[in-house]
C-alpha cells in the first residue's frame, strides 16, 4: 500500500522545502529591506516577498489536505502531479509577485485551477468510496460492465 503513496509523500516533502524556501526569502528581504521584525510593513519590494510568502502559507494547509484526500481516495499517481503542478505555480506565483503585483496573476489563476481539480478528485473518490463501504455500492465496476455490455 506505501507503495502507491510514495508520490505523495515526495510531493508533501518537496512542499515542505518550497515553503521553507520562501520563509528564507523574507528573511534575506528583511536584510537587504532592513525591517526588523515584528513589522511587517517596509518598502514595497520588501512587502511583496513577505505577503507572497504569508499567501502561500495560507493555502498551504489545504493543498496538502486535498493532495492526501485525492490520492488516498481518487488516484495516488494523478493527485501527485496534480501536486507537482500546485507546487509549480505557486513557485511561479512566488517570483511573479515579488517582483510585481501584477505578477501574480497568472500564477494565481493556475494553482488555484489545480486546486479545483483536487477538490474535485477528492470529492468523487470519497463519494465512491462511501458507496462502495456503506451501500454496497461499486459505481465503477457497475460503469465497466455496461461498457462491456455494449
Amino acid at each position: 500500500m506505501l507503495d502507491e503513496e510514495v508520490g505523495l509523500g515526495a510531493v508533501t516533502v518537496l512542499g515542505v522545502l518550497e515553503q521553507a524556501y520562501f520563509t528564507l526569502q523574507v528573511i534575506y528581504a528583511r536584510r537587504k529591506y532592513k525591517v526588523s521584525p515584528p513589522a511587517t510593513t517596509g518598502p514595497p519590494e520588501f512587502e511583496r516577498v513577505f505577503r507572497a510568502q504569508a499567501n502561500c502559507s495560507e493555502y498551504f494547509p489545504i493543498f496538502i489536505t486535498l493532495l492526501w484526500m485525492a490520492g488516498v481516495f481518487f488516484s495516488p499517481g494523478l493527485s501527485s502531479v496534480c501536486g507537482l503542478l500546485y507546487l509549480y505555480g505557486r513557485f511561479r506565483y512566488f517570483r511573479g509577485y515579488s517582483q510585481s503585483a501584477q505578477g501574480r496573476l497568472a500564477p494565481l489563476y493556475f494553482s488555484a485551477k489545480v486546486l479545483w481539480v483536487l477538490i474535485g478528485f477528492s470529492t468523487l473518490g470519497v463519494f465512491l468510496s462511501f458507496l462502495r463501504v456503506h451501500l454496497n455500492m461499486d459505481l465503477v465496476q457497475e460503469l465497466c460492465f455496461a461498457l462491456d455490455m455494449l
